[in-house]
C-alpha cells in the first residue's frame, strides 16, 4: 500500500504555499498533516484534497526554551482551519512578549518556514507558521 501524501510532499506543498490534507473517502475527515488512516474511522481509503490554509487562532503558548533550530521567545499557536482540522504551527509577526488574550479567534493564513538541518535531523525541516490577516 503506498501513501497517498507522504510528509516529504505535504512540507514541499507548503514550500509552494499549498496546504494539502487527506479526506477520507468513507466518513469525509479531513486531515493534517497527513497520516496513514483516517482518525475516526480509521479507513485508508484516503483522498489528497487541497485547503485553504485560512482559519482561527483558538490558544496558544510563549516558548522560552527553544530546541535547536528555534530562538526563543516564540509563539505556538493551534489554529482551527476553516475547513475544520487544527492544526499547531509559529504564529510570526507579533511580540511573544507583548501578546494577550486578545489574539484568540483572529484569523490567520498559513505559511512556512524552513529550518536548516540541525545535529539530531536527517536533514532540512519545515515548521508551519501562521500570520495574523
Amino acid at each position: 500500500m503506498g501513501y497517498p501524501l507522504t510528509y516529504r510532499e505535504f512540507y514541499e506543498s507548503l514550500k509552494k504555499g499549498l496546504l494539502l490534507a487527506l479526506k477520507c473517502k468513507s466518513c469525509g475527515l479531513l486531515t493534517t498533516p497527513p497520516k496513514i488512516c483516517c482518525a475516526e474511522c480509521g479507513s485508508t481509503e484516503l483522498e489528497v484534497v487541497q485547503l485553504s490554509g485560512m482559519g482561527k487562532i483558538k490558544t496558544f503558548t510563549i516558548i522560552r526554551v527553544a530546541p535547536e533550530g528555534f530562538e526563543p521567545p516564540y509563539i505556538v499557536a493551534m489554529v482551527e482551519l476553516d475547513e475544520g482540522p487544527w492544526v499547531m504551527g509559529n504564529l510570526i509577526g507579533l511580540d511573544p512578549d507583548s501578546i494577550t488574550t486578545d489574539i484568540l479567534d483572529r484569523k490567520v493564513k498559513i505559511g512556512c518556514r524552513v529550518i536548516p538541518p540541525g545535529n539530531y535531523t536527517s536533514g532540512e525541516g519545515v515548521a508551519i507558521t501562521f500570520s495574523l490577516i
